[in-house]
């Protein structure tokens, strides 16, 4: 009995291995085949809640990983990019991508698990192509699927003599919670709904637990899967945890209806898998199907109550860093380039004050150090890059057409001024970076080097807000000042290296707070330059 028990879990926790290798592998090679457009996709096609819900099926059968989808839409709402709205939709359709995998499983090829495997190992081994080694981990990552399939079943089947077992499973039938807390801790652990749906399916093709007893396990899976968003949303913006706590309120409540009718419902499945002829793999595969789309229209038209009650739930009040284009119509460029250009101007002025906000958590970083401003800043980091990227595109569209002198100027204009905010924002980027260095390795600089870098940082965001003001507003005078400006910020760069010497010798600062103070004024300096650039710009069209 010692032998087989172990057999048992050996063959159990071998094949559970493999067989969340095999999902795992075959998703990275779907990614690897759609290149990195998976962001993209959430970010362009999630207009409205509906074309979340489409996007998150899309994206969910693509990385077969419900859980990886909602990772990434925590993060886009953290970012800015989604709306909470549009997140319910995505983790609603991540529910139902999902389902596919259990579908594969209902398809019983296990016994051609080995030839498939081969034949992924031939693409990855034999082919230098980047496409022919994403099709091998396909293959090979489907291959590991159904052959930790066959171990797991293998392992499973002594279970249905265990009277244990047997008792645990008519406690099941006759306790439908005890099944949701089963499938909830057992899917937390792993952290997997697809391996715990395929384990449920092995054992209910192993005639080791009926389909009453099985159901509420599924359920228990659809909460568990759950837990990969919560800890995605640790230490992130408010609206990113609301969206986590949308997708465990939107599994909960969908157990909770389903449990209200588990007699209709496993009712519901035994016709089916009579009428269509289901092996008991598919017959699972169908039954969390159904639930999980039944799920999604019950629930869809209540995605503004449940934004409501998550919103009540969790309050507070994120600072809306909208990383999105606002203003940009391409229908507008055909019809009017000068109306366009104009669009896209607005847009520009956004991208300003998002890096003046920036350069801002910066200075509140170096005073406080309290992460928190890091945070918020590398938010306006993203927002500015996303803003770079669509009116970059957007004025390459524009050029298309033919432009008057003057829209051609303005033209020229805003594609030099994005070049030198999105510079402003790297330059940012680097004094964070340092600033965050600073705190892990707890170097510490003098109160005169923070005193001086406060008067040079107050002295920049000056500069550049005068900058931003001047083109917006057409002032050469303003635009002059900038010049006059940056000049002070040149000399003061050259006199605060000579006084961080002077502490250094004196021993009042060490060596590497001397290199975060200097590298930290030279980056502030070059915001100035690129503030000059942008006044010049306008002393140009003068």
């Amino acid at each position: 009995m010692e032998f087989d028990l172990q057999e048992l879990i050996f063959s159990f926790v071998g094949g559970l291995g493999i067989f969340m290798f095999g999902i795992k592998y075959m998703g990275d090679g779907l990614q690897a085949a759609a290149g990195d457009r998976l962001r993209s996709i959430l970010d362009r096609f999630t207009t409205n809640p509906f074309m979340g819900v489409l996007a998150g099926v899309f994206i969910t059968v693509l990385i077969q990983s419900s859980s990886g989808t909602t990772a990434l839409t925590v993060a886009l709402v953290s970012a800015g990019f989604m709306k909470l709205r549009q997140a319910i939709g995505v983790i609603m359709g991540a529910n139902i991508g999902t389902t596919v995998t259990a579908f594969i499983i209902g398809i019983k090829i296990g016994e051609y698990a080995l030839p498939i495997l081969a034949v992924g190992a031939i693409f990855l081994f034999f082919f230098k192509s980047k496409n022919l080694n994403a099709l091998g981990q396909i293959f090979f990552g489907f291959g590991a699927l159904f052959f930790g399939l066959e171990l797991m079943s293998d392992g499973l089947k002594p279970l249905r003599t265990l009277e244990s077992f047997q008792n645990l499973t008519v406690s099941m039938s006759d306790n439908p919670i005890l099944g949701v807390v089963i499938g909830t801790v057992f899917t937390i652990i792993v952290q997997s709904s697809s391996a715990t749906i395929g384990i449920l399916q092995e054992l209910f093709s192993q005639g080791a637990i009926n389909l009453r007893a099985a159901l509420p396990v599924l359920f228990g899976d659809n909460i568990g899967t759950t837990i990969t968003a919560i800890l995605a949303s640790i230490g992130t913006s408010v609206s990113a945890k609301r969206a986590a706590a949308v997708h465990v309120m939107f599994n909960v409540i969908g157990s909770f209806l389903f449990l209200l009718i588990l007699g209709l419902y496993t009712a519901i499945i035994e016709w089916l898998q009579m009428q269509l002829n289901l092996n008991p793999e598919m017959t699972i595969a169908f039954a969390h199907g159904i639930f999980n789309v039944a799920n999604t229209i019950i629930q869809f038209p209540f995605i503004g109550a449940l934004a409501w009650i998550v919103t009540k739930i969790i309050p507070g009040e994120d600072v809306d860093i909208d990383a999105t284009a606002k203003h940009l119509n391409p229908a507008i460029i055909e019809q009017s380039a000068s109306v366009a250009i104009g669009q896209a101007k607005d847009e520009v002025k956004r991208m300003g004050e998002y890096a003046q906000n920036f350069v801002s958590e910066a200075l509140h970083f170096l005073n406080t150090s309290d992460r928190s401003h890091a945070k918020r800043a590398f938010q306006y980091e993203e927002a500015i890059n996303n803003l770079d990227r669509a009116i970059t595109d957007y004025l390459v569209e524009i050029s298309r057409n033919s432009l008057s002198t003057a829209d051609s100027e303005e033209h020229n204009s805003l594609i030099s001024t994005i070049r030198d905010i999105e510079r402003v924002g790297d330059h940012t980027e680097n004094i964070v970076e340092l600033l965050e260095h600073r705190l892990e390795k707890k170097i510490s600089l003098s109160a005169d080097a923070v005193s001086e870098l406060n008067e040079m940082f107050l002295l920049t965001l000056e500069t550049l807000k005068n900058a931003l003001e001047a083109l917006f507003t057409n002032d050469p005078k303003l635009a002059n000042d900038v010049l006059i400006k940056e000049k002070r910020i040149d000399e003061m760069e050259r006199t605060l290296r000579k006084t961080h010497i002077g502490r250094m010798n004196e021993r009042v600062c060490t060596g590497d707070a001397g290199v975060i103070f200097v590298d930290i004024a030279s980056n502030l300096e070059r915001i100035g330059d690129h503030a000059v650039n942008i006044a010049e710009v306008v002393l140009e069209n003068h």
